[in-house]
This record gives C-alpha cells, structure tokens and sequence, in this order.
C-alpha cells in the first residue's frame, strides 16, 4: 500500500471519514463525505471547491489502497 500523493488534505478527509464512525469495512456514500465540507471549509477557508478537492481525496485514498469505488454511483468501501 503506497502513500503516493497522500497530502495534510488527504489526512484531513480520511479524520473526517474517520469521525463519522467508518471503519474497515464500512460502506459510504459520496453525499455523505460532503457533509464534512463546512468542517474542511473550516481548515481550507482558502478553497473555494471543497467539494472537487474531496472527490481528489478520495481518488487518492484509492490508490492508496484504503478505499476501494464500489461503482460509479458514489459509493465507497474502507479496506
């Protein structure tokens, strides 16, 4: 498992995944990583596209090995 890529703003996503109570295992939606975007706004107040820069995270979570896409709908699962 590589951490090719992984930023402060890839940890800042993966705390809030984490704080939302998922765990390995766990499936989650795209919308429900959005609910974090006022506390990223928060820790980012210079970006103005939370939302993009959440998607890029989780892609690089991915690629990371510690998500994997469960389909093309928003729907992800922790490994």
């Amino acid at each position: 498992m590589g951490s090719e890529g992984w930023t402060k703003w890839t940890d800042a996503v993966w705390d809030c995944i984490q704080l939302m109570g998922f765990v390995s295992g766990s499936e989650f939606t795209l919308e429900d990583i959005y609910s974090a975007e006022a506390v990223l706004q928060r820790i980012y107040p210079e970006n103005s596209h939370i939302k993009d820069k959440i998607r890029q995270q989780l892609q690089v979570m991915k690629d990371c090995g510690k998500l994997e896409f469960i389909d093309n709908q928003g729907n992800y699962r922790i490994i």
